[in-house]
Formats: structure tokens, C-alpha cells, sequence
């Protein structure tokens, strides 16, 4: 009963504001338009719609845009791609690289297409960073591995050595 008041009461209040609206509104004007999204708010609008896509959809999709043409559609295909784990960095930049050296590009378009290169960029870093520590770590574990060898080694003539030094106490005790 209430949510059916309310609503009478929203369809209410939305017609009279219509109706003031087309009263104030100058006889020459023409109908004011829907301001169109620029190309910076579209692609922000595109990058929240797959932002929770898989690997495969967002792959699919980054194939998808690379078949159209022009500088948002490059830019979305490398947006997809960032966003996918197993990319080669070299294609996202490839994509954006024209489109942020185009100098007739639209400024959003042109800075989303830096953003994106350079998030390529820095990728392609961590990845090179994560490569080499792996590498470092693998290195540390041989050396700690051929470490316990040794000591083993020591230990095993230690002992032996001790086996040795009661054996031949063993052997001077009855002498005497």
C-alpha cells in the first residue's frame, strides 16, 4: 500500500516537473541533448563492465575489439589484455603505442593509452624482477643443499673419528 502511494506520488511529481520544465523551457531553444560520454569516461565505463572477467573471456574480448577500428578500440583490446595474468607485455604496448604517440588523438584517449603502456612497462619489470629472484632462489637453495651436504660429510668423519679415539682408549685401558 505504501510502495503503491509512493509511486503515485513519484509519477506525480515527475510530471508536473515536466510539465515546468517545458513551461520555462524558451520557445526557440531546441531540446537540450544528452551530453555524449567522452572517450576518457568510456573506456572507464568499458574497463568496470570486464574488470571480473576470466582469462579466456577477457582474451576473447581483447580479440573482439583488435578486429575494430580506431584508437579506443586498440586501447580497449590492451585494457583487456592488462588484465588477464598470462599476457605478453610487448602486445599490450604494441596496441597502445601508436595511439599514445598520435598527436591528433583525443587527450583522454591519449592518456589512458600512456597509462596503459606504461602499466606494460612496469609489468614487464616485475615480471623480469620476479625471473630473477626466482633465479636467486633456486641458487640459494642448491647452495644451502650443498652446505647440509658438506656438513654431513663433517659429521659422518667426526663421528667416525670419535669411534676411532674410544677404540683406541679401549685398547690403551687394559694395557696399563
Amino acid at each position: 500500500m505504501r510502495i503503491a502511494l509512493l509511486m503515485a506520488m513519484l509519477t506525480l511529481v515527475s510530471i508536473g516537473g515536466c510539465g515546468a520544465l517545458e513551461r520555462n523551457a524558451p520557445e526557440s531553444a531546441p531540446a537540450a541533448a544528452v551530453p555524449a560520454r567522452t572517450p576518457a569516461e568510456d573506456l572507464l565505463a568499458y574497463l568496470a563492465r570486464i574488470r571480473g572477467a576470466s582469462d579466456s573471456a577477457l582474451e576473447a574480448e581483447a580479440a573482439r575489439q583488435k578486429r575494430e577500428a580506431g584508437d579506443a578500440a586498440r586501447v580497449k583490446a590492451a585494457l583487456a589484455l592488462s588484465l588477464a595474468l598470462q599476457t605478453d607485455d610487448a602486445e599490450i604496448a604494441a596496441l597502445v603505442d601508436p595511439v599514445a604517440r598520435k598527436q591528433g588523438a583525443d587527450p583522454g584517449l591519449r592518456a589512458m593509452a600512456a597509462f596503459v603502456q606504461a602499466l606494460a612497462v612496469e609489468r614487464r619489470r616485475l615480471k623480469e624482477n620476479a625471473a630473477a629472484a626466482q633465479g636467486r632462489l633456486r641458487d640459494e637453495r642448491k647452495l644451502a643443499e650443498s652446505q647440509k651436504q658438506r656438513a654431513d660429510t663433517l659429521q659422518q668423519k667426526l663421528d667416525a673419528l670419535t669411534e676411532l679415539e674410544k677404540s683406541l682408549a679401549d685398547r690403551a685401558a687394559p694395557a696399563r
